[in-house]
């Protein structure tokens, strides 16, 4: 993720006031090796920019870096002349820092440029003003820089890094990288589209070149002699390996107690997932996939009936490894799922289960791919006689998410044809959950389920979502908006 970073000021203070421009540089670089600190983040400082001068070249340095983000730090005042430039020339996403040093000036003894350190909120208006009329979008964030101790030159106590204003502070800025870091990563990323839908879930029905034009993202249609040209490549070896990964991630189940459809995986079903795993390993690799939406319904006795029996084990895998798989063709929900990946939140395939009034929540999941990062133990493999309303049989994932908070992200697209954000934050509880061989999760909402049941309907929702762990609807509405995407919460 490339980070852009500047910091302002007026040209004219250098020579009134000694020590002022250093001052507001070291401030510049506290917030570069705190950017830098994040995982996978490269930040391009450009330093001081005080005229208008600097502003072009400061636009036209976060161009060349290709920055995904540029923060803008105000260090004092500036005129916005000096700053418009910048974001004219570079159209990344921007954030107005509006960061204060220290608690609160030494008034007794502060001087003209002491004071000039601390009154950045000061030009913040101005800049608000000329990016709002010139039609550059912008985000603020405002709180304390968070120093961990005061300069030498400063009068004021500007150790604040444990103060809550600079604690929501750096969390809002953290959040904004982590969401500007997905908008990059969808850009790039590709996406297959293996198979077709599952006919009649109008839902699940895509624009493609509306989820490009909206991300980036690129969709591979795929056919299903894809996948068996190279499951005909599979080595025993191959299968034998897959099959000690399988063994090792999940818990073999014994026959359901109350299921006579889920049974033990016999030897020749956990073959021949391992198989088909190898398979799609191989297929994600070849065609550089960086997640998958997938589904395949074939004649009674067809080849390929048997080798999408195969599917869910190996798609659980390839989840777990940050590909993301969504069952039933179902592509905008394999974004939502590529989405809370990226954020490592993890983002696994559900949709309603049932309701349960007593303890008054509503179990999710699926039985298709399971992100095996958020589980509470190891998941559980069940042999499925069949797959209810689909075709054959085969092995199945059994799971739930692990307790305690929950954010459930869907992808819609509305009668408009634009992409939209549909998001809840609820809990998860550890209650018991169906012997089926689907992964189920208890989730609380904050409302009685009738009620968000009506008012999340009324959002117009696909039947499928992701759901992720923690409360990720700030971020997630931080991802919407850089990537200008509807989004509501329920």
């Amino acid at each position: 993720m490339r980070v852009g970073l500047y910091t302002t000021g007026l040209k004219a203070y250098w020579p009134q006031f000694a020590g002022l421009k250093e001052r507001l540089e070291g401030y510049g670089r506290f917030i570069a090796d705190e950017l830098t600190g994040m995982e996978g983040v490269e930040v391009f400082n450009f330093g001081l920019v005080d005229c208008s001068e600097k502003g072009i070249e400061a636009g036209e340095y976060f161009q060349r870096n290709l920055c995904g983000i540029v923060f803008q730090h105000i260090g004092t005042y500036v005129t916005s002349d000096a700053v418009l430039p910048v974001h004219q020339i570079c159209t990344a996403p921007t954030v107005i820092l509006n960061l204060q040093p220290s608690v609160q000036v030494n008034y007794a003894k502060t001087t003209t440029g002491e004071w000039l350190a601390h009154c950045n909120a000061c030009p913040a208006p101005e800049i608000a003003n000329a990016f709002n009329r010139a039609g550059i979008a912008f985000r603020v964030v405002s709180g304390l820089l968070g120093l961990r101790e005061t300069p030498a030159i400063s009068i004021a106590d500007e150790a604040t890094a444990d103060r809550p204003e600079a604690v929501r502070a750096w969390h809002e800025i953290r959040e904004w990288v982590r969401a500007a870091s997905v908008k990059a990563a969808l850009s790039r990323a590709r996406f297959g589209f293996l198979g077709n839908n599952y006919s009649g879930m109008l839902d699940m029905y895509s624009d493609f070149t509306m989820l490009q034009g909206a991300t980036g993202m690129h969709v591979e249609l795929l056919e299903m002699c894809d996948l068996a040209s190279r499951l005909a490549a599979v080595s025993d070896e191959d299968a034998k390996r897959k099959l000690d990964e399988i063994k090792a991630m999940f818990e073999i189940s014994e026959d359901s107690p109350s299921d006579p459809l889920a049974r033990r995986p016999a030897p020749e079903q956990l073959d021949w997932s391992a198989r088909v795993a190898a398979a799609q390993e191989r297929m994600v690799a070849d065609f550089n996939l960086d997640a998958l939406a997938y589904y395949y319904h074939g004649a009674d006795g067809n080849d390929y009936e048997q080798l999408q029996s195969g599917f869910i084990v190996g798609h659980s895998l390839l989840t777990a490894r940050g590909i993301p798989c969504a069952g039933e063709g179902d592509l905008k929900t394999a974004l939502a799922m590529k989405i809370c990946d990226l954020l490592g939140v993890g983002g696994s395939f559900c949709e309603i289960v049932t309701t349960d009034y007593l303890r008054g929540t509503i179990l999710m999941g699926h039985d298709g791919p399971f992100h095996l990062a958020i589980a509470k133990g190891r998941p559980i493999l069940r042999g499925l006689g069949l797959y209810h309303g689909k075709r054959g049989s085969g092995v199945s994932v059994e799971a739930k998410v692990k307790s305690g908070p929950v954010t459930t992200l869907g992808v819609t697209q509305t009668g408009d044809g634009k992409m939209k954000f549909i998001v809840s934050e609820a809990e998860a509880t550890d209650d018991p959950i169906m012997a089926i061989g689907n992964t189920q999760t208890h989730v609380r909402l904050a409302t009685a389920p009738d009620l968000w049941y009506e008012r999340w309907l009324m959002e117009a929702p696909t039947h499928h979502f992701a759901m992720s762990v923690g409360h990720n609807a700030a971020v997630f509405r931080k991802v919407a908006d850089l990537m200008g995407v509807g989004i509501v919460q329920v």
